[in-house]
């Protein structure tokens, strides 16, 4: 099981996949399973957005563990939250705002091993 960060700009934390755009992110959710997802809402002007695989995730009803929403972007973030509130399945974690800091260590730790 892998861990995907889905951001533009942001260094990536140790231990998860990087996804770039909305487009990698997708074909990560289709291929893999994931433990923890993390999503950025804004990719770039003119690029789809984090909304975009968070629609996927519902369409395709393949739902990682546990969905983190690091975006800076409140009004991204609260449209994610929101469409993620009403389709999640009640065993998905959801949680509102960025990973937090003892949880980044323990994945980062856990990967140097």
């Amino acid at each position: 099981m892998i861990h995907v960060y889905l951001d533009d700009f942001r260094k990536c934390p140790q231990g998860f996949v990087l996804a770039k755009t909305a487009e990698e992110c997708n074909l990560l959710i289709d291929g893999e399973s994931i433990d923890i997802l993390s999503l950025d809402y804004d990719l770039g002007w003119g690029q789809p957005t984090g909304y975009e695989v968070v629609h996927h995730l519902i369409q395709s009803g393949k739902y990682p563990r546990r969905i983190y929403l690091h975006t800076s972007s409140a009004p991204g973030k609260q449209q994610m939250y929101h469409a993620l509130t009403e389709h999640v399945p009640e065993d998905v974690q959801l949680f509102g705002g960025p990973m937090p800091q003892r949880l980044l260590d323990e994945i980062s730790e856990a990967s140097r091993r």
